[in-house]
């Protein structure tokens, strides 16, 4: 069974960076498209970034120039650097894994992420 887990979150001063992990266990991350969302308290789901399985990234207009998403497939994990946080990037931030096999999407739990002074 795949599982999807995130850490890395935290509380952070604006103008801060953070890290945020994902990682893919019980299958290989060579065959998912991965992507980070986040849910800022109050408000609806909006998506972060995106890495293709060719590590072709995507990123929202709101975090664009802020942030890097990378991917190691012989660790299995995807990574979202952040720099320069604002408070508006406070959010639960979720991975999620696309299989680019059959489509499945795999949702992990998310971690917090508070940036505030």
């Amino acid at each position: 069974q795949v599982h999807v887990v995130e850490s890395g979150g935290g509380l952070v001063q604006p103008g801060g960076s953070l890290r945020l992990s994902c990682a893919v266990s019980g299958s290989g991350l060579s065959m998912y498209q991965m992507e980070w969302y986040r849910l800022p308290p109050g408000k609806e789901r909006e998506w972060v970034a995106s890495i293709t399985v060719g590590s072709t990234s995507t990123y929202a207009e709101s975090v664009k120039g802020r942030s890097t998403i990378s991917r190691d497939n012989g660790k299995n994990t995807v990574d979202l650097q952040m720099n320069s946080l604002k408070p508006e990037d406070t959010a639960v931030y979720y991975c999620n894994a696309r299989s680019i096999l059959d489509g499945m999407v795999l949702w992990g739990k998310g971690t917090l992420v508070t940036v505030s002074s």
